[in-house]
C-alpha cells in the first residue's frame, strides 16, 4: 500500500516541500530509501523500526520503500524520521491517509519513540504557509520557532505514540501559541553600559556615529586600552530589531543550528577566534553552511587583533562587506547566504603593541611594523568607513568618581538619528545612510560650499579613493543628522575624515 507524508526540507536559507513516498509490497524483507538521502537519512530505518517497535507497534517484515520527492535535491539530516515513520504506520493500516491532509511532519527519532529537536524549522514554516498547509506536527522542543509563523497550527509532540493517537482522534491538544508582544524584548545588560567606561570620549563617539549609521569601524590600541570592553557594549546602543530583521537572522541560525530560544531576540554579536578558516567565516563546505558573516547578519562581527587574522582570510570579507551576502556554487546549484553584517575590528598598533603607550616602550623595528600593519590590505581598509586610536585611560580618570554617560543616553540619540534616516529613504530599498549608492549621495548629501571644498582639498592631501571619497560624504552624514542638521556641514566633514584618515595606519 501507498501512502504520502507531507515534510520539508532547507536549501540554503530558505525551505521546500518534501514529499515523503512509502510503499509496502510483498517480497523479501527490505528497507529501501531513495530520492538522493545522506547518510544521516539512509540511517533513519533503524531509527524508526525501533521507535515504531517501542511503541508497541509490530514493525512490518515486507519490503519497504522510501522515496523522497523531489529526488534530485540531496536530503540532509535527520528530520525525515518522523514522516518516514508515519509513512509506514499508515501504510499499514494504523493511520487514515485522510487524516494527513495539510499536515506536514518533521523530526528525529529516538530508539524508544521519543522526538528529537532538529534545525532549519523556522525557514520550513514558513513555507509551508506559504503552499497553503493548515497543519505543522513536530517535536516538542521546536513547537516555539515554528509557532512564530502566524497561520499555521503547530502542534509539538514528545513520543511518536502521542502522535498517532492523536492522528486517530483519542487524543487532544491545543497548537503552540506564542506572546507576540514580548517577543523581542532584548536583555542588554549582558552587554555591559558604557557607564562603566572611563574616558574614551572620542572613541565612544566614534562608536555612536557606527551605530546611527551602521557603519564599519577600526579601533587601534595598545594591549588594555578598553577596545575589546568597548566593541562588547556596542551592541547596547544599536536600534532594536524589528520583527522581520529578526526573522532574517532567526532563519539563518535555525539552518546553521545555533538557535537558542524561538527567535533571536538580540542584535547577534559574534567574536570569532583568529584562528578560524576561511570556510568558518564566510561559509560554506560539503553541505554549505553559514558562516560567521552571515550568522552576524543585522549585528556585528567583532574581529579581535585583526593583523593575527591570516590574510587569506581577512581577503574573503572583501566581497560581503560590499555585497552584503555570501554566494556558494556547487553542483546541486547556487546558494546565497544574507551577510549584512556590521564590522568592528580591533588591532594594536605593533607586534609588541606598545607603539604609542606614553609609558611602555615600543621595541619594534620599522619593518615588523610594516610587516604586522601590511596584513590588512588597503582593500579591506578602504570598505572600513571609521578609523579611531585608542589611547590608555589614565589613571587620574579611572580613579574619578565623575559618572560618565549611559548606554541609554548614547542610544537616544542614535535613534533620533535612525529615524531620521527612515523618513529620508522610505521610499528607498535600504534603510541606513552607509548603504547608499552614488545617486543616493547626489540626493541626499546636501554639501555646503565649504564642505564641499574640505571634502576635495582632502581627497587631493590623502589621495582618496573614490570609494573612500564616498564612504566621508556617508560618515558626515550620519555626523550630521546626529546634530539634526539638514546640510552637511565643513565640521562634519573636517570629523568624517579625521575618523577616516588614521594616520596610526601608515
Amino acid at each position: 500500500m501507498l501512502s504520502v507524508v507531507k515534510s520539508g526540507g532547507t536549501f540554503g536559507i530558505n525551505g521546500y516541500i518534501v514529499d515523503v513516498e512509502v510503499n509496502i509490497n510483498q517480497g523479501l524483507p527490505q528497507f529501501i530509501t531513495v530520492g538522493l538521502p545522506d547518510t544521516a537519512v539512509k540511517e533513519s530505518r533503524e531509527r524508526v523500526k525501533s521507535a515504531i517497535e517501542n511503541i508497541g507497534i509490530k514493525f512490518p517484515i515486507k519490503k519497504i520503500t522510501v522515496n523522497l520527492a523531489p529526488a534530485d535535491i540531496l536530503k540532509v539530516g535527520t528530520l525525515y524520521d518522523l514522516p518516514i515513520a508515519v509513512g509506514i504506520l499508515s501504510s499499514s493500516g494504523f493511520v487514515e491517509q485522510s487524516k494527513l491532509q495539510k499536515t506536514a511532519f518533521i523530526g528525529e527519532l529516538a530508539l524508544n519513540g521519543d522526538l528529537r529537536a532538529v534545525k532549519g524549522i523556522l525557514p520550513i514554516a514558513i513555507k509551508l504557509k506559504e503552499e497553503g498547509f493548515e497543519n505543522f506536527v513536530l517535536p516538542k522542543d521546536n513547537a516555539k520557532e515554528a509557532a512564530i509563523v502566524e497561520g499555521l497550527n503547530v502542534f509539538g509532540f514528545e513520543n511518536l505514540k502521542d502522535i498517532l493517537e492523536f492522528l486517530n482522534g483519542d487524543l487532544k491538544k491545543e497548537p503552540e501559541k506564542i506572546n507576540f508582544e514580548r517577543i523581542l524584548e532584548c536583555n542588554l545588560d549582558k552587554y555591559g553600559d558604557f557607564s562603566e567606561v572611563k574616558g574614551q570620549y572620542a572613541v565612544k563617539k566614534a562608536l555612536e556615529i557606527a551605530a546611527a549609521g551602521f557603519h564599519n569601524l577600526l579601533m587601534i590600541g595598545s594591549p588594555g586600552s578598553g577596545k575589546t570592553m568597548l566593541a562588547r557594549r556596542f551592541i547596547s546602543i544599536l536600534p532594536p530589531l524589528s520583527f522581520e530583521e529578526a526573522i532574517e537572522i532567526t532563519k539563518i541560525h535555525s539552518v546553521a543550528g545555533t538557535l537558542k530560544d524561538s527567535i533571536v531576540r538580540c542584535r547577534p554579536f559574534r567574536h570569532p577566534h583568529h584562528t578560524i578558516s576561511d570556510i568558518a567565516l564566510i561559509g560554506g563546505g560539503s553541505y554549505p553552511k553559514p558562516g560567521e558573516v552571515s550568522l552576524a547578519h543585522n549585528g556585528v562581527l567583532f574581529l579581535d587583533e585583526l593583523p593575527e587574522f591570516k590574510k587569506s582570510t581577512l581577503e574573503v570579507l572583501r566581497q560581503p562587506l560590499e555585497d552584503k551576502v555570501v554566494s556558494i556554487s556547487r553542483a546541486s546549484g547556487k546558494l546565497e547566504f544574507p551577510a549584512n553584517f556590521q564590522l568592528i575590528a580591533a588591532a594594536n598598533p605593533c607586534p609588541c603593541g606598545y607603539r604609542f603607550d606614553p609609558v611602555k616602550e615600543c621595541k619594534c623595528t620599522p619593518a615588523e611594523i610594516k610587516r604586522y600593519l601590511g596584513k590588512i590590505s588597503g582593500p579591506l581598509l578602504d570598505r572600513i568607513d571609521l578609523s579611531v586610536t585608542v589611547m590608555p585611560v589614565k589613571t587620574q580618570e579611572l580613579s574619578s568618581n565623575t559618572p560618565e554617560e549611559s548606554s541609554k543616553q548614547i542610544r537616544d540619540r542614535v535613534l533620533k538619528a535612525v529615524e531620521i534616516q527612515l523618513n529620508r529613504f522610505k521610499n528607498e530599498k535600504i534603510k541606513f545612510n552607509s548603504q547608499m549608492t552614488p545617486s543616493h549621495i547626489q540626493e541626499y548629501a546636501n554639501l555646503s560650499e565649504e564642505a564641499k571644498n574640505t571634502l576635495n582639498l582632502a581627497a587631493d592631501k590623502f589621495n582618496l579613493t573614490a570609494r573612500s571619497y564616498h564612504r566621508i560624504i556617508k560618515v558626515a552624514r550620519t555626523i550630521a543628522d546626529l546634530e539634526e542638521s539638514k546640510e552637511i556641514l565643513q565640521k562634519h566633514i573636517i570629523t568624517a575624515v579625521n575618523y577616516k584618515v588614521n594616520e596610526n595606519l601608515i
